[in-house]
């Protein structure tokens, strides 16, 4: 179960428990920056130099608990910059594997990461990647983006920013115009500091990709909405979280934190925020945790997300994109072939409960309504897959309702029309021994791009040599806006397709029978 949810996250985080950045053979010696706040020491290895836990914004403790992230209090002297912050307060495992609160509230760090002679020839491309874990748990420090940043000589920096209801609770009784998104304003905090300091690590604040992965791509897709993110960043790579999902509306977020508020005991409007701040983090962390690694239709259905309708994202995402009053710059954007398997194997495989013949008609009305599951039924009969459960995931990879393809295809065409889109599919499969077939899964690609305490990255062979590819094409997307020759711009579905065998052009929405979810949805 514990692989299946670091899967089913994008990686989840555990570094709480010492998996951090490695700083093995790295010498404390010759890396000392001066920041707007402060100097910093970090540590210098073979072929990268490494600064972590640098607070970009105060704590958000007490009176600041869910307000608006403030300035970081400048220090005097150096500051050691040799590890890595806490992680922000999630649930993560225990000696005998239970769920306990790791973490504290003051967690708002990040870690740059840059090559040894980074500053001695001029500015180089920043990528600030922004981590996943469905909005409840993960960490800057769990990706160490070492191969990214040496081979594609960027400057790399990864980012805490608030989770679960502590990062995104929207009760009316919070005066705050960033209420409902605390989290995300902490992603455009970690952005601002990047503008004003990463000239020091030899970093270009003019030239800023976005990044992220799962939450953290859900993350990118709703700050290119977002009036406060405007200038901040000048390309995005949006990795398995499609940009056509909707995020919550306040409506809804504003219902659920009533009902979380009066399940704590704080359910008196009039005195709903002061008791709120009275309650130990450890009984704010965890709440619907439950809810986010299993099968849902939609990804507004999880239990915590940026919420729309409000001063921090007044519209929806995808409306946003589609009126074109989200932000012009240049997406990279696709996700893994079979993104939901995960997800359905923790509902049901990884319980004792496949599913079976039986029960799929029932699951699909359950999900899509009886009209809706009969057509869906013609176009996926669970027979022509190797198991009930096989076909669920295909379907649900192919709607990307939470995660998967057809989602990724109406924000293409939106933003398309305005600035340049290119479109990927990972589809190279997990090669560890499973009793569950998971493919090309959900976070599975992760390990091309970064060092993970979850799965070793490729180290010889075909699928090292994808790893240099897609590492090479991702930094140049980062330089130049572009991934690279032999990559077109999208057009009309055009994906590339990487496995390690080959790369190939295909039609997204063929492949992932689009045309028959945008008829039916």
């Amino acid at each position: 179960m514990r692989r299946l949810l670091v899967v089913a996250t994008g990686l989840a985080a555990v570094a709480a428990s010492g998996a951090v950045f490695a700083v093995a053979d790295a010498k404390v010696d010759g890396a000392v920056v001066r920041t707007a706040d402060g100097a910093v020491r970090g540590t210098v290895a073979a072929d990268h130099r490494s600064f972590l836990g640098v607070p970009y914004a105060a704590p958000p403790v007490d009176d600041l608990r869910w307000r608006a992230p403030r300035p970081a209090e400048p220090w005097q002297g150096v500051r050691d910059a040799t590890r890595p912050g806490p992680v922000c307060p999630q649930l993560g495992g225990g000696d005998e594997g239970e769920r306990q609160v790791i973490g504290s509230e003051d967690c708002l760090s990040l870690n740059v990461q840059t090559p040894v002679a980074a500053g001695a020839a001029g500015r180089l491309p920043v990528m600030v990647f922004l981590h996943g874990g469905g909005f409840v748990n993960g960490s800057g420090a769990t990706y160490d983006p070492s191969r990214v940043t040496a081979q594609g000589q960027v400057v790399s920096v990864t980012v805490n920013y608030r989770l679960g209801a502590l990062g995104f609770l929207d009760h009316p009784s919070l005066p705050d115009p960033q209420a409902g998104n605390f989290g995300f304003a902490d992603q455009q905090a970690a952005l601002r500091w990047v503008r004003r300091n990463i000239a020091a690590f030899g970093g270009d604040p003019g030239n800023v990709t976005l990044w992220g992965q799962s939450a953290g791509a859900h993350s990118v897709c709703a700050q290119l909405a977002a009036p406060g993110a405007r200038g901040l960043f000048h390309k995005v790579i949006a990795q398995s979280g499609p940009c056509g999902n909707d995020v919550l509306s306040r409506p809804v977020a504003r219902r659920r934190a009533v009902s979380t508020a009066r399940d704590l005991g704080c359910g008196v409007a009039a005195d709903a925020a002061r008791c709120l701040r009275r309650l130990p983090f450890e009984r704010l962390t965890g709440i619907g945790q439950e809810k986010v690694f299993t099968v849902h239709r939609e990804v507004a259905e999880m239990p915590w997300l940026p919420v729309a309708g409000t001063p921090a994202l007044p519209l929806q995402p995808p409306d946003a994109m589609r009126l074109g009053v989200a932000a012009r710059v240049p997406l990279l954007h696709g996700g893994t072939k079979d993104e939901m398997r995960p997800a359905v194997a923790a509902t049901y495989d990884r319980t004792g409960n496949p599913v079976t013949a039986e029960d799929y008609p029932q699951i699909l009305r359950d999900m899509f309504g009886p009209a809706k599951a009969k057509a869906i039924l013609g176009q996926y009969p669970h027979d022509e897959y190797p198991s009930p459960s096989l076909a669920l995931a295909t379907l649900l990879t192919d709607y990307g309702g939470m995660l998967g393809a057809c989602a990724q295809l109406p924000a293409a065409d939106a933003l398309a029309r305005r600035a340049p889109v290119y479109l990927y599919e990972f589809a190279e499969p997990d090669g560890r021994p499973s009793d569950f077939p998971y493919g090309a899964a959900h976070g599975v690609d992760m390990p091309y791009f970064f060092t993970t305490p979850f799965q070793p990255p490729p180290t010889t062979g075909p699928q090292k040599e994808l790893s240099t590819k897609l590492i090479g094409h991702w930094t140049q997307f980062a330089k130049t806006g572009t991934p690279g020759s032999g990559w077109a711009s999208y057009k009309d579905g055009t994906t590339l397709q990487f496995t390690a065998e080959r790369t190939r052009s295909i039609d997204l929405a063929a492949e992932h029978n689009c045309r028959f979810w945008r008829a039916i949805t």
